[in-house]
């Protein structure tokens, strides 16, 4: 049990849950704090999250992305009893701190998570990492083959090694200009 030695106002802290099990973990936890009547210590529940554009086939869709998978966000009031409900939640494997002591995060840190959430303008997502074998689709190079040296994904731009006349020269494409071998 957490032994709070003095009492912690409101704050921002970080669980740690199983990967996959955050949006679980957020909608199980706000039914506790109705159920436990929790609302006066435990104010908000985030799963950070940015958009993202990733390219599949081709085609682009847009897709919700956890910026921190495996952490949950909380605003609370850490009391023994708060700490309890929240530790308590399943698939919840602890608080981030020292021992049980829930360390609170910098208020600056969630203001950037914050904006990060609400970025309208969605950054790029690739299915294709650094040393991935590409086909070059489109433009004055289609049809040659290359590795990726560079991914670019705020600018959706990729530099692939091609070989010309036996030389390996970087050539920066757009995502949607090669596909993965």
């Amino acid at each position: 049990m957490a032994k709070q030695s003095q009492h912690h106002g409101k704050a921002w802290y970080v669980i740690h849950t199983y990967s996959g099990y955050e949006d679980t973990v957020a909608r199980n936890l706000k039914q506790r704090i109705e159920s436990m009547d929790m609302q006066d210590f435990i104010f908000e529940v985030i799963v950070p999250k940015e958009k993202k554009i990733k390219i599949k086939a081709g085609k682009r869709t847009v897709v919700d992305e956890r910026i921190y998978p495996g952490y949950v966000l909380v605003n609370m009031m850490v009391t023994d009893a708060s700490w309890y409900v929240v530790r308590n939640t399943p698939n919840v494997t602890g608080f981030i701190g020292l021992g049980t002591t829930p360390t609170p995060v910098n208020p600056e840190e969630i203001r950037v998570i914050k904006k990060r959430m609400g970025v309208t303008e969605p950054k790029y997502k690739v299915d294709v990492n650094v040393g991935d074998a590409v086909k070059i689709t489109e433009g004055p190079f289609k049809e040659f083959d290359g590795k990726i040296q560079e991914v670019d994904e705020e600018k959706g731009k990729v530099k692939v090694l091609v070989s010309i006349f036996g030389r390996e020269t970087p050539v920066e494409l757009d995502f949607l200009q090669m596909k993965k071998v």
